[in-house]
């Protein structure tokens, strides 16, 4: 049956609904797509920008450090031109000292330890018998802490070696401004026969106690039983030239410090230990028994083998 107008009109606005609809899809599809876009766009500038930005900063920081660099090679220039100047200046200066730096002292002689020297120990406190195949002569004072220290040694010797060995004490000041004193007031008291007593006294109550004046000096001379009116006037009297005198002959064999040990001559220096001396002395113990038994009287050994036949002065 033929359509009528009606029906005409009825498919017609069915067909423009459709077309409507379709419109309306593709306008909404092409309005998603481009919101898309804009999106991407979007993040792409901001990573462009970001990108931007860090290539920026590391070209900065690559010409700070080029800038530090420069920097740090022109300093090393600096550095290394001061240090030419300085050692030129150190040269200078060291070249200047040695032009002004007065000639070197001579070294002072010393005793010839292989040689025998003829050191008088007449008049002299000792310790052990005058007849002694040895004589170890001591030059030493109160003030030296090594003289004190090889105190121990000797008395091992005396131990060891009995009568066969004596210790004759000498005294060589070189602290005059504290030393004189005690080495007068022993000298004092050998006088009235009692060395040993103030040689200990003045060793464990002046040296100790580093009390070297003469107030100390009276009163351990005190202790010791001596006459204090003798003593001092000892002290004051022949002893200053007692003492003056044994350092003038030490001096002469070559003496400049303390503690200086001649054993039967033979000189040895400083605090030796024990098998130091022990060497020595052995060896002119050997040489004393020979000599005896050849015809040497005992009693006269020392003055003829060492006074008589020893150097006179160094």
């Amino acid at each position: 049956m033929p359509m009528g107008w009606r029906d005409l009109a009825v498919l017609a606005s069915r067909a423009m609904r459709r077309s409507s609809l379709a419109l309306v899809l593709i306008l909404a599809a092409g309005c998603a797509s481009n919101a898309k876009v804009r999106t991407l766009e979007t993040r792409l500038a901001a990573v462009e920008a970001a990108h931007t930005r860090r290539t920026a900063e590391a070209e900065a920081a690559r010409l700070e450090l080029e800038t530090k660099l420069v920097a740090l090679r022109l300093e090393v220039q600096r550095l290394s031109a001061a240090d030419d100047r300085t050692a030129e200046l150190v040269s200078r200066i060291e070249k200047l000292e040695r032009m002004d730096r007065p000639p070197p002292r001579p070294s002072r002689p010393a005793p010839d330890p292989a040689a025998v020297y003829a050191v008088p120990v007449a008049g002299l406190p000792a310790e052990g018998p005058d007849d002694a195949l040895v004589t170890v002569v001591r030059a030493g004072e109160y003030a030296c802490p090594y003289c004190e220290k090889v105190r121990p040694t000797l008395s091992a010797i005396e131990q060891e070696y009995g009568d066969k060995v004596r210790v004759v004490y000498q005294q060589f000041v070189v602290h005059p401004q504290i030393a004189t004193i005690p080495s007068q007031a022993v000298c004092a008291a050998y006088k009235q026969g009692k060395f040993e007593q103030m040689d200990t006294l003045v060793w464990e109550k002046g040296f100790k106690t580093r009390q070297f004046d003469e107030a100390n000096m009276v009163t351990l001379a005190k202790e010791a039983g001596l006459d204090p009116t003798r003593f001092q006037a000892d002290m004051k009297g022949d002893c200053v030239g007692w003492v003056q005198k044994q350092m003038t002959q030490l001096s002469s064999f070559g003496v400049g410090a303390t503690p200086g040990f001649f054993i039967n001559g033979r000189f040895l220096s400083g605090a030796q230990p024990l098998p130091a001396f022990k060497t020595l002395i052995d060896e002119e113990l050997k040489k004393a028994e020979e000599r005896i038994a050849q015809g040497t009287p005992r009693d006269s050994y020392y003055k003829t083998w060492v006074v008589e036949k020893g150097l006179p002065k160094l």
